[in-house]
């Protein structure tokens, strides 16, 4: 999709902070509080029938007065879970946080690219670098927390890296949600048949970039494979918990993949990755239809550990 020019954009503010949207847009027109008729309409959208069980419920956030959740009408994401050393990984994470363990000493982390056709925060793409951690209040149910998170119905996750190709998704995300988020030109196609994502660093070069064969996929009703994530970030120095629910339509799965190109290169993400020194690639989940509902962050208890 081209990038907006000045005439297509409109100013907005969002808790004293002007950004750009684009005019017109769902944003522009609706402030979040999106007609779902008109949503539905779009070519691009299987149904709104997931949303009109959502309803939303107007809060006060760093971002000023906000709908939430935030509804994403038309949905393509990829998933690399590989295995990391636990101790690289524990290097990482906050003292309050604790990796998902496979085995002892051994993690998982993921790289993950989105592609939002339709939002009501407008088109835009991210990618992400993340680490799979315990459930905050939980006890010695480690092995269902794995087998949820594998699965891709329940996870739980620490973000080191989360890049956007909008300022509006930005300046949402980072004062908004606490997510480490910075604007870049971020490429992410995904279809049945291939998956490819390119982000770029400061210098206009290759910070990650993926190439695949798409897993094969298989469709669902909507409602009947919902999954959730739960990611955990520190908003004014208080820990905060931030849900989104995902409703599948169509994705697939290949275990121990081989022929994927994940290029490395040289910028913030790709520091983030080898700072938790991946041994291998164990998963690629590809959904190439969904919907996602991201609630506001809300306070959460989370125990003090040591390292």
């Amino acid at each position: 999709m081209p990038a907006p020019t000045q005439k297509d954009t409109v100013e907005v503010d969002l808790g004293g902070r002007t950004v750009t949207v684009r005019k017109g847009g769902l944003y522009d027109r609706y402030r979040m509080d999106t007609d779902l008729d008109e949503v539905a309409r779009d070519p691009r959208v299987s149904g709104v029938g997931f949303f009109r069980r959502l309803p939303k419920a107007k809060v006060d956030s760093p971002i000023g007065s906000t709908l939430t959740p935030n509804f994403y009408y038309a949905v393509s994401t990829a998933r690399l879970t590989m295995l990391a050393p636990s101790r690289a990984i524990r290097s990482r994470l906050p003292r309050e946080l604790a990796p998902l363990e496979i085995a002892p000493g051994l993690g998982l982390v993921s790289v993950m690219f989105f592609r939002y056709d339709v939002c009501d925060i407008d088109f835009y793409t991210e990618a992400a670098v993340g680490i799979a951690v315990r459930p905050a209040r939980h006890g010695r149910l480690g092995f269902l927390d794995l087998v949820a998170g594998l699965t891709n119905e329940r996870l739980n996750s620490y973000v080191l890296s989360l890049p956007v190709s909008t300022e509006i998704a930005q300046v949402r995300g980072h004062d908004g949600y606490g997510f480490p988020k910075w604007v870049t030109e971020l490429d992410v196609d995904i279809d049945p048949q291939r998956t490819g994502a390119r982000v770029a660093n400061d210098a206009g070069g290759t910070d990650l970039s993926l190439q695949a064969a798409t897993p094969q996929q298989t469709a669902y009703r909507s409602g009947e494979r919902v999954g959730s994530l739960t990611s955990y970030t520190s908003i004014g120095n208080a820990w905060h918990s931030t849900l989104s629910q995902t409703n599948v339509l169509s994705a697939g799965t290949t275990r121990l993949p081989r022929d994927i190109r994940l290029q490395v290169g040289e910028g913030r993400m790709a520091d983030d990755l080898r700072s938790l020194r991946p041994i291998r690639t164990l998963q690629f989940d590809v959904m190439t239809s969904g919907q996602l509902a991201l609630h506001m962050p809300v306070p959460t208890s989370v125990p003090s550990r040591t390292k």
